[in-house]
């Protein structure tokens, strides 16, 4: 019903900057809250950014002042610009969004299927 697809993850090195693309798409009547979550390896999916429909920005402490979160919702896209990126930034980063299906009018939480990002030292 609703798809999000990311894209732009990679291998960077130490320092250096990656912007992350989610798109949704398919039968979405409206779309809330979206956010970019990470899963490390070993570890468990943690929240690094979200926003609202209207451009409120919420970031997880260890995040703020290097990654910017924003949207374009006639586009319906988020967006992660991560700088000054460090190796414990490496995981798999994963799209979210909080949408209404224009079917069955149902709101739910849907992910994408993730995008590794890996940085080297």
């Amino acid at each position: 019903q609703v798809q999000l697809v990311e894209s732009g993850g990679g291998l960077v090195q130490a320092g250096g900057s990656l912007r992350l693309s989610c798109a949704a798409s398919g039968s979405i009547f409206s779309i809330n809250a979206m956010g970019w979550y990470r899963q490390a390896p070993g570890k468990q999916r943690e929240l690094v950014a979200s926003i609202t429909s209207n451009g409120r920005s919420n970031y997880a402490d260890s995040w703020k002042g290097r990654f910017t979160i924003t949207r374009d919702n006639a586009e319906k896209t988020v967006y992660l610009q991560m700088n000054s990126l460090k190796p414990e930034d490496t995981a798999v980063y994963y799209c979210n969004a909080d949408a209404r299906s224009s079917i069955t009018l149902r709101r739910d939480t849907y992910w994408g299927q993730g995008t590794q990002v890996t940085v080297s030292s």
